[in-house]
């Protein structure tokens, strides 16, 4: 059974939903490296080193890949997203200390009750309106216990910009994808565009191009306390130039 909590309405022009619940949105992702995700989970753990108990919310879960593999880990955790195709996909692999819902993430899920809330991948920065940036990290903030950690995995920005391939064309599949990518008032802006069988599709992507200094407002304003800061996977110290992540460790 498809399980939804705090489910909210939303408007035609949120592109987050209609994209992550488009099976072409899968397709042309479905290389995304599995080893990479599991790399840097193992890297993260071995620094944060949960207790055995930990309870750990996927915040912004996708079809699990990161869910499933700390839950092989034997940790007990929870994967919530928007979009319902990528729910229903995690779901078959539920089980009694890993479960999936739908929810808006700008919403709290479990007052006071994960040990742990990981954001990864750049899970993050879609929302137009500062209010649900900061709603987000304030649920963040209510879902965890007390001295509980939040880990956010975003790009970093500042060498996406310096490094931006303004178009681009991938073949997955028999699918053309033309993809144009642009920076217009302080957004990272992909339109892709396609036919399938016939048919022409349009989507967008767009995220902000959040900045530490950002995050450090936003943050403060959420109450969450950053602790440690890291520029990769391999967990190496964070450069705005060089490195390709920003990754924030932050305590309730």
């Amino acid at each position: 059974m498809q399980k939804t909590i705090g489910m909210q309405s939303e408007s035609t022009n949120n592109w987050y939903k209609e994209w992550f619940n488009s099976p072409f949105y899968h397709l042309l992702y479905k290389n995304r490296d599995y080893k990479d995700a599991e790399f840097f989970i193992d890297s993260l753990f071995n620094k944060i080193k949960p207790s055995a108990n930990s309870k750990i919310l996927d915040l912004a879960c996708g079809k699990g890949r990161h869910s499933i593999y700390i839950n092989k880990k034997g940790y007990q955790v929870t994967g919530i997203d928007l979009a319902c195709d990528s729910i229903r996909f995690a779901q078959q692999y539920a089980n009694a200390n890993l479960d999936f819902f739908i929810h808006d993430m700008r919403h709290t899920f479990r007052v006071n009750y994960y040990d742990y809330v990981l954001n990864m991948f750049t899970s993050f920065g879609y929302f137009e309106n500062e209010k649900d940036t900061i709603n987000t990290l304030q649920s963040v903030h209510k879902n965890l216990k007390p001295n509980g950690i939040f880990v956010l995995d975003f790009f970093n920005s500042q060498k996406v910009i310096a490094n931006l391939i303004e178009n681009e064309v991938k073949e997955i599949e028999g699918v053309q994808f033309l993809i144009n990518k642009k920076i217009e008032n302080n957004w990272i802006i992909k339109t892709i565009s396609f036919t399938h069988e016939g048919k022409s599709y349009n989507f967008t992507e767009q995220v902000q191009a959040l900045k530490l200094k950002d995050f450090e407002k936003f943050f403060k304003q959420s109450k969450l306390k950053i602790v440690n800061l890291y520029g990769d996977y391999s967990l190496n110290e964070y450069n705005p130039k060089n490195s390709d992540r920003l990754i924030l460790i932050a305590q309730k």
